[in-house]
């Protein structure tokens, strides 16, 4: 068992902020415009799983069964 203490450690010193070029930039602009134009082009039809029709088959209607009946 160690009873002295050991010295704290240094501080870390703060990183300096990121640098973002004008290139670096462009890219990050071009790839959100890419992102939000596949989003429009996908619209709510992404999420529609059936037309104006609606389902038209038979629904899937089953007994309830009980364990042991």
């Amino acid at each position: 068992m160690c009873l002295s203490s050991a010295p704290p450690p240094p501080a870390a010193p703060t990183p300096p902020p990121p640098v973002v070029t004008e290139q670096e930039q462009a890219v990050v602009d071009s790839r959100d415009r890419e992102r939000k134009r596949r989003q429009a082009v996908a619209g709510q039809s992404s999420t529609m799983l059936t037309g104006a029709a609606g389902v038209t088959d038979a629904a899937p209607i089953a007994q309830k069964q009980l364990l042991g009946q």
